[in-house]
This record gives structure tokens, C-alpha cells and sequence, in this order.
């Protein structure tokens, strides 16, 4: 149907500034990953992910989460339907190509972990049955700042780190903001201008090419350079575990395929670096006084040298 960069072109048409959101959003889609869109209300977070699932031809699904949802809204459940006097699957959310978990701080932390299971092992476990979740499935959350939000549940650490990306969505400039106001300020509904570009198996197929781009020893031990100063870092209690450096060499694979190469450079990893780790690194309660995570992490990245000679 499409091209990569089709679906690129056909994006930044739909969401107006915000080209390096879409880039990490396709990076996570490409390598199965999942990505948290973190701002104040009215950023455009939902619009972004329908937007960017509809330009797809799989299967979508949005589940607004609130205290009252259920894990079985999430997973699915069995339950006895008289007229046939047999019990039936109802699937949940997560049978989906992509799920949006609109706020998802707001759900219990019982219904945040059922997401857990079909995060990490792209299945669901109902009444003891596992069922696998369809290819590709990537969840695109999106939250409200948790310190300026009454009656919302902090993902915890395990939840997190679950992320591929954590995206924090600022306010956007004001060239942009008058074509945001020109664009809607007729109050018409945009959802018909949204295309599919690319089907599924095309996904497929990228996600497949993504996964075959070299990674050159050297910047395999760039990335651990990266990971092991987050762990002997002064203001970092908890730094980046061994999921988070396959993270990071995923996320620069990713990087590199949307920009048609079969190579990664050092610039891809510093390009990925914060928002892969900036949700999974614990900073000490002396470093939350002075800065904060994504100025560690920038730190960081300007301490290691990177390797030049091969790129």
C-alpha cells in the first residue's frame, strides 16, 4: 500500500509539530515496543495516538481508564451465556494490533499490572487459559502530570519499565500553535482525513528489516558505557538494568531503519538515550532536589565519548 515514509509525510500532516514524537512512535511500532505520552490535558496526546494508529489497517482499540475499570476490561473474561448454556470469551482490549490506554495513572494498580502479562509476553491469561495477542500489539499510554492530579496511581517501577519510550509532550511553539487554532477552530471533526497507509503485514515486514540493522561492536560498548554511568552515577540511586540496554540497542535500530539505514551511528543512541531511560532510572532523594532525570541523563551523554572512526 505504502512506504515508511508515506506514513511519515501522512503524519505530520494529521499532528501538526510534533515530527520527532511520530519518529519515536514508528521506532516503538517497528520494534514492538510501547510508548508512555506524558503532558497537561488538551496536549493533543490522544489525538496523536489515534491519528497514529488509524494509519494503519490493524486492529485499534481505545480503553479510558478510570478507578471503576477492571483487569477483565483489560484482558478479557469468560462468562456463561445462558441461552447457549456454555461459558464464551468476551476479549478484552489487549486482542488488539494497537491499544490506547487513555490515563492510565488513573486506573487501580490492579488493573494497571493486568497489563503486565500482555506488555512483556504479547498474551493474556484468562481463567487459566493463554491466548496470544495479535502481531504486532504495542500499547500507547498517555497520562496527566501525577504531582498536579488528584485521584490518579504513579505506574510503578515494573509498569515503566515496560515502556520502550517516555515521551514528555511541551507546549508547542507559536507557528505551530496558530495552525493548531486554523486548523480546528471550525470545530470539525478531523477523524475522516485519517488514512490507512500501510497494512499489517507491510508493518510486519519493516519490523522484520528493523531487527536485521548492524550494530558495529563498538557501539555495542558505547550504550554500555551509557548504561553502566547511570548505575555509578552520584544522583542515581537505580540506574539502567540489562532490559533497558536491549532497550537502548532496539530503540537505535529502530532509529536508524526509519532514516533508511542498515547501520546504527553513535547519533542514533544519543538520540534515543533519554527518552528510553529517563522513566527507569530512580534518582537519590538528594539529585530530586537539584535536578531532574532528563538533566542527569543529558549529563551523561556529554560525559561519554562516543566512537567516531568507523562512522
Amino acid at each position: 500500500m505504502g512506504t515508511l515514509t508515506d506514513v511519515k509525510a501522512h503524519l505530520n500532516e494529521l499532528i501538526v509539530g510534533r515530527e520527532k514524537e511520530i519518529d519515536f512512535m514508528l521506532i516503538a511500532l517497528l520494534q514492538e515496543g510501547h510508548v508512555l505520552l506524558e503532558s497537561v490535558p488538551g496536549s493533543g496526546k490522544t489525538w496523536m495516538a489515534k491519528a497514529f494508529a488509524g494509519s494503519f489497517q490493524g486492529l485499534f482499540r481505545r480503553l479510558q481508564f478510570t478507578p471503576d475499570v477492571l483487569p477483565s476490561d483489560v484482558t478479557g473474561i469468560r462468562f456463561f451465556n445462558p441461552k447457549t448454556q456454555e461459558f464464551e470469551l468476551r476479549p478484552g482490549a489487549v486482542m488488539s494490533n494497537l491499544l490506547l490506554a487513555d490515563e492510565i495513572n488513573r486506573a487501580t494498580p490492579r488493573t494497571q499490572s493486568s497489563l503486565l502479562e500482555a506488555m512483556e509476553e504479547k498474551q493474556a491469561t484468562i481463567d487459566g487459559e493463554t491466548l496470544q495477542l495479535p502481531n504486532p500489539f504495542i500499547v500507547i499510554a498517555t497520562q496527566n502530570p501525577v504531582e498536579s492530579q488528584q485521584g490518579t496511581f504513579p505506574l510503578p517501577a515494573a509498569q515503566l519499565d515496560r515502556f520502550l519510550f517516555r515521551l514528555e509532550i511541551g507546549y508547542p511553539d507559536y507557528e505551530e500553535e496558530m495552525a493548531i487554532i486554523r486548523n480546528f477552530r471550525d470545530n470539525v471533526s478531523h477523524k475522516k482525513e485519517i488514512r490507512a497507509i500501510a497494512s499489517i503485514d507491510e508493518v510486519r515486514e519493516w519490523s522484520r528489516d528493523a531487527k536485521k540493522v548492524s550494530i558495529h561492536p563498538d557501539i555495542e560498548t558505547y550504550i554500555l558505557a551509557l548504561v553502566r554511568a547511570t548505575r555509578e552515577h552520584s544522583m542515581i540511586e537505580l540506574g539502567l538494568s540489562s532490559r533497558a540496554a536491549l532497550a537502548l540497542v532496539h530503540a537505535a535500530q529502530g532509529k536508524a531503519f526509519v532514516d533508511g539505514r542498515t547501520f546504527v551511528t553513535p547519533d542514533d543512541v544519543k538520540y534515543i538515550f533519554e527518552p528510553v531511560a529517563v522513566h527507569r532510572v530512580l534518582l537519590t532523594a538528594e539529585g530530586m532536589l537539584v535536578q531532574d532525570a532528563a538533566a542527569v541523563l543529558r549529563e551523561i551523554a556529554e560525559s561519554i565519548a562516543s566512537p567516531v572512526e568507523a562512522f
